[in-house]
């Protein structure tokens, strides 16, 4: 019998494939990602948090300020946000001011000649100006899995902000000085801007959105709401009110100090439930149609439950498509308002009807039960309410997620019946209902899907491409 030396014996290799699969990830990162270590928040002075997209996407964000306000309580922490996403500003009291901006690495196209492609230097100039003027120690880049760190990072490289943390998988050499390699891409919104704080060690303050209302913005919308549920015309008000609610809608400046309120509760609801009913969203792949949001709020005014219908000054004729759909004298129209007085009528809601998009964010926020007509644009998981009673209706379909502005079929992702609407939104609305969001084994049985949509050979996370890229040869 052959006798084997225990010293000259190598033991078994395991094969690459058969490793744990973080096993491999770990082994080939990319040598300059995931360095820098903690950053120590207590001594820095100013931070600013990058984020200039939609209103939902910053109120997701609120969960990770709640914990950078906890890591530097003494630091002044600023937003870099969209105008859309500076109106959630002044509900966020972590904030201590906001600056807004139109970045061109936001846009979905080049200048289309020379005087654009001017323009578009003097505003990447602008911008740079005003992050060098704010003298940052830290700069926080919180992005979706599609979108690059890199542009602002650089600027913030040249305003000689000496931390610059960032979310990658693309190699920019030493523009960042925290590269933090992301999470899954099917990662939620919420735990995606977690993952990249605590890369740092920033310890978590819970993963609940949460916006601060001011009271002033529940008076105007307990005004508007005794209106609206006893049949009054918006008209009927004294020049002095119809001054107040203009300011209520009006334009936000390009820079913003805030102030930050002091906590409090919310005033009582009013004594009439209604259900709130929000037919926008940022863009047409993610509407529900005007004429079905409408037969869906008769159905639920019949039941007792009177619709308000919501939206902004831009969305004023959707809004009056729906409530003329609908045909009842208990579905009525409320007139636009600026988001914290909207954020207070979600708030005010027995149950919010909305599609995926910004007002979906404010009733979980608020913690207002809500149904949401789900487009396939991005996958249940991605921003799926946690914390408040939910019902996510769509039809599934193979192209989803796309990631489109525009549909290119016809939306059938989103061909649920009104009925069906009704009547998740007259469950939720039941007085005492409690419980945790339903999970998307939970949303009621959908449709049959749709045979007559391609299915995309796509990588799902590059699916909102579409366009084939030629080889390089």
């Amino acid at each position: 019998m052959a006798v084997t030396d225990p010293a000259t014996t190598r033991p078994p290799r395991t094969p690459c494939g058969a490793a744990a699969p973080h096993r491999i990830m770990s082994a080939f990162r990319h040598p300059g990602a995931d360095r820098g270590g903690r950053v120590d928040l207590a001594a820095a002075r100013r931070i600013l948090v990058v984020r200039p997209d939609n209103i939902g996407d910053v109120v997701l964000l609120t969960p990770a300020l709640r914990a950078l306000r906890a890591a530097a309580p003494h630091a002044r922490i600023e937003l870099l946000a969209s105008p859309a996403g500076t109106a959630v500003a002044a509900m966020i009291p972590e904030l201590d001011g906001v600056l807004t901006v139109s970045p061109n690495w936001q846009q979905l196209t080049a200048p289309a000649d020379a005087a654009g492609a001017e323009a578009a230097v003097r505003a990447e100039r602008e911008v740079l100006d005003r992050i060098t003027a704010g003298r940052y120690d830290v700069m926080l880049v919180f992005t979706s899995f599609s979108q690059s760190p890199w542009p602002v990072a650089h600027l913030g490289l040249l305003a000689g902000i000496g931390t610059r943390v960032v979310h990658s998988r693309e190699f920019a050499g030493a523009v960042a000085t925290h590269w933090v390699t992301p999470p899954p891409d099917a990662t939620h919104h919420v735990d995606r801007s977690l993952h990249l704080i605590e890369a740092i060690g920033v310890p978590l303050q819970g993963r609940t959105p949460s916006l601060r209302i001011p009271a002033s913005a529940y008076a105007d919308a307990d005004d508007l709401l005794a209106d609206a549920l006893a049949g009054r015309p918006a008209d009927h008000r004294t020049a002095g009110d119809t001054v107040r609610m203009r300011a209520m809608a009006g334009a936000t400046t390009a820079t913003t100090r805030l102030h930050r309120s002091t906590p409090g509760s919310a005033p009582a609801r009013p004594t009439r439930r209604f259900a709130l009913l929000v037919p926008g969203a940022s863009c047409p792949s993610r509407r529900y149609p005007a004429t079905r949001f409408g037969a869906a709020a008769a159905a639920i005014a019949a039941s007792g439950l009177p619709v308000l219908v919501a939206g902004t000054a831009a969305e004023a004729g959707l809004v009056d498509e729906v409530v003329r759909s609908a045909g009842s004298p208990d579905v009525r129209a409320l007139p636009a308002v600026g988001l914290p007085v909207f954020t207070a009528l979600i708030a005010r809601a027995a149950v919010a009807l909305t599609n995926n998009s910004g007002g979906l964010h404010l009733a979980e926020a608020t913690g207002t039960p809500v149904v949401v007509t789900y487009a396939g644009t991005e996958r249940l998981g991605d921003v799926a309410p946690r914390a408040v009673p939910c019902a996510l209706l769509q039809v599934p379909v193979p192209c989803s997620p796309c990631r489109q502005l525009s549909c290119p079929f016809h939306l059938e992702c989103l061909d649920v019946a009104p009925q069906r609407l009704a009547d998740a939104a007259l469950r939720l609305a039941a007085p005492g209902t409690a419980g945790p969001a339903l999970s998307p084994s939970g949303v009621p049985a959908p449709d049959d899907p749709p045979s007559d949509i391609p299915v995309s050979g796509i990588p799902e996370e590059d699916r909102w491409l579409h366009i084939p890229t030629p080889w390089i040869a």
